[in-house]
C-alpha cells in the first residue's frame, strides 16, 4: 500500500517549549506521536528519546521481527532508556516519561501501538474512530461511571496512568487492523484531541489533503485556547 503523509508539530499558545515529538519514516513505515512530560526539560528529552529509540529498533530489527512484537520491543527499550536517563543525577530529568502513539505500516495492514492519551483515529466514508484507548484517569472514570463521555470532566483532564519512561517497565496496547484505499489515519496528541471534540476532527479529516487536515487541525486547536502542545500527523491510503 502507498500513503500520502503528512505530519507537523506546533508549540501552540500557553507554552514556552515543545515538549512534543513527531516521526514519519516512509521507508520503514514508521509514523509516531509522543507527548513528554516531567521537569523544566524532562518531556521534551523524553518524547525524543522514546522516538529515536523506537526508530533505531525498527532500523535494525524490521526484517526479523513480526510486526507486534517489533512494536512492544520498541516500547520496551524506549522506556528502559527513558527510566536510566531519568535516574541519572540530573534534576530536570527525574520522573520524566512519555506517551507514544506509534503506527507501522507493513503490507496490507497497519499496527498501532498506544501508552498514554495521545490517540490513533480511523476516519472512513464520513465516520471517525478511535483506535486507541486513553490511558488516563478521565477514562478511567468513565469507564467506572463515574462521568459522562459526553460531559465536562472534573478532575484529572491532564493526568494519564500509564506512560514511557516513568517506570523501566511498560505494557503496551497493539492493534493490528487491514487497509484500504481512501481510508485516513490521524494520529494526535492531548493539544488536538483535549481541545476540540472529535465531531470537529472528523470535520476536518473531509479534506482531500494530508497536508490541509494537519494545518487546519492545529489553527483548530490554537483557536479552542491553544493551552498545549499541538501534534497532527495524517497518513492516507492511497492504493
Amino acid at each position: 500500500m502507498k500513503f500520502d503523509v503528512w505530519g507537523q508539530t506546533d508549540v501552540g499558545l500557553k507554552r514556552d517549549i515543545n515538549q512534543d515529538s513527531i516521526l514519519v519514516d516512509n521507508n520503514l513505515g514508521l509514523f509516531i506521536v509522543a507527548d513528554g512530560m516531567g521537569g523544566h526539560r524532562g518531556g521534551e528529552v523524553a518524547s525524543a528519546l522514546a522516538v529515536e529509540t523506537s526508530q533505531e529498533v525498527f532500523e535494525n530489527q524490521h526484517n526479523l521481527s513480526q510486526p507486534k512484537d517489533l512494536i512492544r520491543t520498541a516500547f520496551k527499550e524506549a522506556s528502559r532508556r527513558i527510566y536510566s536517563e531519568g535516574q541519572k543525577n540530573n534534576k530536570d530529568l527525574q520522573d520524566m516519561g512519555t506517551t507514544m502513539v506509534l503506527s507501522y505500516t507493513h503490507g496490507n495492514y497497519i499496527y498501532v501501538g498506544n501508552v498514554g492519551d495521545s490517540r490513533a483515529y480511523l476516519y472512513k466514508e464520513g465516520k471517525l474512530w478511535q483506535m486507541t484507548e486513553d490511558h488516563s484517569l478521565v477514562n478511567e472514570q468513565i469507564k467506572a461511571g463515574i462521568i459522562s463521555a459526553h460531559g465536562e470532566p472534573v478532575v484529572g483532564r491532564n493526568v494519564i496512568t500509564r506512560s514511557v519512561g516513568y517506570e523501566a517497565e511498560v505494557n503496551v496496547d497493539v492493534v493490528e487492523r487491514e487497509v484500504f484505499p481512501g481510508e485516513l489515519y490521524l494520529m494526535c496528541s492531548d493539544g488536538l484531541c483535549g481541545l476540540i471534540s472529535d465531531e470537529k476532527i472528523s470535520e476536518l479529516c473531509a479534506s482531500e489533503s494530508p497536508k490541509t487536515i494537519v494545518e487546519e487541525c492545529i489553527e483548530a486547536a490554537k483557536l479552542a485556547g491553544g493551552d498545549d502542545n499541538i501534534s497532527v500527523l495524517v497518513m492516507k491510503v492511497l492504493s
